[in-house]
């Protein structure tokens, strides 16, 4: 565990020491709300992390790279970042899976393009959003992270 995951922890274990001595009733009910509110995530949770296995298992790294690779600049940004918003994986894991397909040969705009729409874009995840913030906010956030992930990409082609 790194030094940061441990000092969120502690804060959070401090702070709630703090609220257990300022009002033990009413720490205990918001504790009783938010495992409540956990477990009826935890279907949806739960769905999303079957959808990721299942979604890297159908589009392994050396077909995207095989995909992507064949494209022009442009039609292989547009075509990774589109594989990215229906491709949800978390960052520890994103990083070196592009990592992967740079080394497979895919350029830098498309992997950044595919990085980028990977951890800010969600198609996996829109029905928990939609539940969770409404399908007008959700709709709103997915495309414009959709139209931030071609900048920053088009940026970092520039840069790299």
């Amino acid at each position: 565990m790194d030094i940061f995951t441990m000092a969120i922890w502690v804060g959070t274990l401090i702070f709630l020491g703090v609220s257990l001595v300022k009002d033990k009733t009413k720490t205990k009910q918001a504790l009783k709300m938010a495992f409540g509110m956990g477990k009826g995530m935890a279907t949806s949770i739960f769905s999303i992390i079957f959808a990721i296995g299942l979604i890297l298992t159908l589009l392994p790294p050396t077909e995207i790279a095989n995909f992507v690779g064949k494209q022009s600049v442009l039609l292989a940004t547009v075509s990774a970042a589109i594989l990215g918003t229906i491709t949800l994986v978390p960052a520890f894991i994103a990083f070196p899976l592009v990592g992967t397909l740079v080394n497979a040969g895919v350029g830098i705009v498309p992997s950044v393009a595919f990085l980028t729409t990977l951890t800010m874009v969600g198609v996996v995840t829109f029905p928990l959003e939609k539940k969770e913030f409404g399908a007008k906010f959700t709709a709103i956030r997915n495309g414009f992270s959709f139209l931030s992930a071609i900048i920053i990409a088009l940026v970092m082609g520039v840069i790299i």
